[in-house]
């Protein structure tokens, strides 16, 4: 009778759990790797990019394979967001934190 009630609860729970997710780890690496990078380096890696860009708008496309295409894409994702890492590091602020300046410089004043 415990067998009955013990395998099915195990099997929620283990299907309940989460499961780690990699994704982080790779942003991280790449903001660790731009992070490590001098001015020099990443002005390089920047005309590196756009010559790059350059070659792959300059291929005819309706030649290439579907996997030659797929390849080509994720390559432009990754640039992508390498490029977004590399210029990244300015301050934003939202609206909601607009207005909590806003309420709180009217309650000084």
């Amino acid at each position: 009778m415990k067998a009955k009630i013990y395998v099915p609860a195990i099997a929620i729970i283990l299907s309940a759990t989460a499961m780690q997710a990699n994704a982080s780890t790779v942003k991280e690496n790449l903001k660790e790797k731009v992070a490590a990078m001098t001015t020099e380096q990443k002005e390089a890696r920047g005309e590196a990019m756009k010559t790059r860009i350059a070659e792959i708008k300059e291929i005819n496309k309706s030649d290439l394979n579907r996997n030659d295409r797929r390849e080509m894409r994720t390559e432009l994702k990754d640039m992508n967001k390498e490029a977004k890492a590399i210029a990244s590091g300015g301050v934003y602020i939202t609206i909601g934190g607009i207005l909590l300046i806003v309420l709180i410089l009217i309650l000084i004043l």
